[in-house]
């Protein structure tokens, strides 16, 4: 694409050119009697007619250099645009700033409705309310009601779950640093999720 032998290959023909059109005028003047000073002339203009090329090449080759760098300084660099444009516009959530003010990493288990899993009122929460299946509720252990400020029908994320989650319930005192989230009346789905290790977030009220 960048290249400069048609340039070359011309300034040569118009040097050879030149260089014949002086050769002839020597020739025609040869009569005279400076004949000698004349073809010592017309030597040193062909000498100066390529010194002249050579330093027209130089130049142009320069100009060629620069002219690349340059094109290829502004392809980078559009590139490097678009890069930053699609990634602006798709997004991703490790980069979202949190709108929470607080987050705790905690170990997480699932309940459900059964007496097996509760007591003999599976459906009645500790604090009365009443756990229906497709509600988001959640049960958490008492040292996070008490020293981390977590409360009754508080509003907390799960990280990697869909929607918020309502503290309706609380764990037995032995627990700490836990999670029981309500999965209605699906044992299956309770005992699929297990115990896992998740962080939540929820805002001080």
């Amino acid at each position: 694409m960048f290249t400069n032998k048609p340039l070359r290959t011309y300034g040569l023909a118009l040097a050879v050119l030149l260089s014949f059109t002086l050769s002839n005028s020597a020739n025609a003047s040869s009569q005279s009697n400076n004949a000698a000073d004349i073809v010592m002339a017309k030597t040193e203009e062909v000498k100066q007619l390529e010194l002249a090329y050579q330093i027209f090449v130089k130049e142009f080759d320069k100009s060629l250099a620069s002219l690349k760098a340059n094109y290829l300084a502004e392809n980078s660099k559009g590139k490097s645009n678009q890069g930053k444009s699609t990634s602006a516009k798709e997004g991703t959530p490790a980069h979202k700033k949190s709108t929470y003010d607080n987050s705790l990493r905690v170990t997480a288990t699932a309940y459900t409705s059964h007496v097996g899993q509760t007591d003999s009122t599976p459906n009645i929460a500790a604090w009365g309310d009443r756990l229906k299946p497709g509600m988001k509720a959640i049960a958490v252990s008492r040292d996070l009601l008490k020293e981390h400020g977590l409360k009754h029908k508080q509003k907390v994320r799960i990280k990697g779950l869909e929607g918020e989650y309502v503290v309706l319930d609380k764990m037995n005192k032995r627990w700490r640093k836990k999670i029981d989230i309500y999965m209605g009346m699906n044992k299956r789905k309770a005992f699929k999720w297990g115990r896992r290790k998740v962080e939540i977030l929820w805002n001080q009220t």
